[in-house]
């Protein structure tokens, strides 16, 4: 990678999934960095990038959360925002409308920065997904979050063709998933530069 490109900062704003949260795991155990989606793209890219990954972290959604979002987010001064967020919210209960609201509210906070917006990769059948009514939502998820994408003039990646495997909870990303997910990630971050 050139310098130019080396001098990339990428800010990782996520839950468990991005984090790295291992699911053998029963105190908030992670990966080892070397199994982590946001530190593969590192690698695979030359950028800088911060995990900005939190467990159990759902959209904010009141004015003080949104307000500390933003603060901390423009304070890394990151050249690209990578969002993925809303399975911790649709688990909790909330409805695909409401969690797409509470992106759009989400992503006025940060209006002006460059913003890569994720669809969450599909949800499998596990210990945490015990219907199939999630897995239709989770899918729904990711439409949603494309038109508002196309609304809000933001860059959207699709992770539902990207293989990411999960574990036996059926939501959390395996090591193979973390680094089918960074492959994912980076033809992203190509095509968007290539577009």
């Amino acid at each position: 990678m050139s310098g130019s490109m080396a001098a990339m900062k990428l800010l990782c704003y996520g839950d468990s999934n991005t984090y790295g949260f291992d699911p053998r795991s029963y105190i908030g155990g992670r990966y080892p960095a070397a199994s982590r989606w946001p530190d593969l793209v590192a690698e695979c890219t030359g950028y800088q990038v911060i995990n900005a990954g939190m467990n159990g972290r759902m959209i904010p959604a009141r004015e003080e959360e949104l307000a500390w979002m933003g603060q901390m987010i423009t304070g890394q001064h990151p050249d690209l925002v990578i969002i993925m967020l809303g399975i911790n919210d649709l688990l909790c209960g909330a409805s695909v409308d409401e969690i797409t609201g509470r992106m759009d509210a989400c992503l006025q906070a940060l209006a002006g920065m460059r913003i890569l917006l994720i669809g969450p990769p599909p949800l499998q059948n596990g210990t945490w997904v015990p219907d199939d009514q999630l897995l239709q939502e989770a899918a729904g998820l990711s439409d949603g979050y494309r038109d508002l994408a196309v609304r809000r003039g933001i860059s959207f990646a699709d992770t539902r063709d990207w293989g990411v495997e999960v574990t036996y909870d059926g939501v959390h990303f395996s090591e193979e998933g973390h680094r089918a997910f960074a492959r994912g990630i980076c033809r992203a971050l190509t095509d968007q530069k290539q577009g």
